[in-house]
Order: C-alpha cells, then sequence, then structure tokens
C-alpha cells in the first residue's frame, strides 16, 4: 500500500515523504505548490480555499501539472481549511489536474473512498 501523510500544511512534507499521497488542509495556491514540487508526492490534496481572485485558491494544480504531478482540492465549503483530517474525512472533490484524472480521481465525489481505492492499487 502507498503511504498517505496526512498533514496539516503542506510545508510539513518531507523528501522522504516522494511518492506518498500528500492530503494537506493548505490552499492550492502557487506557494503551496512549490512546498510539493519539492517532494514530488503521487499525489497532491489541497482546499480549494474559495477558489479566490484569479483562482490563486488552486493555481498550483496547474503548476503541479505542467511538472508531471498530480493534484486536487476539496471544496472549501466541504472541508475546513487547515485541517488535513477534515480534508480527508469530509472533502468533496471540487478540481483535479489532468494527471490526477488520469490517477482515478473523479471531480464531485468525496475524497476518502478514492484515496483507498488509489492507495490500494498503487502497491
Amino acid at each position: 500500500m502507498i503511504s498517505i501523510r496526512v498533514i496539516d500544511s503542506i510545508t510539513e512534507l518531507q523528501p522522504a515523504d516522494a511518492g506518498c499521497i500528500a492530503l494537506s488542509g493548505s490552499h492550492g495556491g502557487l506557494s503551496s505548490a512549490r512546498y510539493a514540487l519539492a517532494v514530488r508526492p503521487l499525489l497532491s490534496v489541497f482546499n480549494d480555499a474559495g477558489i479566490g481572485l484569479d483562482e490563486a485558491g488552486i493555481a498550483g494544480l496547474a503548476l503541479l501539472q505542467a511538472q508531471g504531478l498530480a493534484a486536487c482540492a476539496v471544496s472549501h465549503t466541504s472541508a475546513r481549511i487547515g485541517q488535513a483530517h477534515s480534508t480527508l474525512n469530509d472533502g468533496v472533490v471540487n478540481c483535479a489536474n489532468d494527471a490526477a484524472l488520469a490517477l482515478g480521481i473523479r471531480l464531485q465525489q468525496a475524497l476518502q473512498p478514492q484515496i483507498d481505492h488509489l492507495s490500494r492499487r498503487h502497491t
């Protein structure tokens, strides 16, 4: 089974987390994506933080896609921003890049069963 890191802030990722599923409570903006990019998880999960002006709350998904990395975000109306356990337990996927969709992440569906399936599939 693939490692799952449940971290309130994406800044908590460590080099040893490469290839994991990183479940964070962080917004999906560019600054957050840069932390994920440095570690290269199989999938990075963020909160869309309301998406915001010019889609700033999910801008990191495109940055990660450009580097071939999967990323998605749960809706801020489904999970608490900054609380990774809420992301996992309550989150509904609102946005995903093409790499995440290729892994099987589906929009408008609960995150937890998708993560369970993905972690079993990538052993």
